[in-house]
């Protein structure tokens, strides 16, 4: 299993619409509007490195969001 969490900057006012597009996605197991720096942060959860990196390239190219930072969790069993 595959754990990250992915940041993103959106267009004013599309914060409400990148969420419900993140929450359509199979591998993304939440997503939350946020204050501060970034405007939105979704869990990642997928089976693989490989499928990990697809979901967070599927995200990048979503309509509206200008930039994120990925966040890859470290296990350490």
């Amino acid at each position: 299993m595959n754990v990250g969490f992915i940041l993103l900057n959106c267009d004013l006012g599309a914060e409400e619409y990148i969420v419900e597009e993140l929450k359509q996605m199979p591998d993304v197991k939440n997503a939350y509007l946020t204050f501060g720096a970034y405007d939105v942060i979704a869990e990642i959860n997928s089976k693989d490195n490989t499928e990990f990196g697809k979901t967070v390239a599927a995200i990048r190219r979503l309509s509206r969001v200008i930039s994120t930072m990925t966040l890859n969790v470290i296990n350490f069993e």
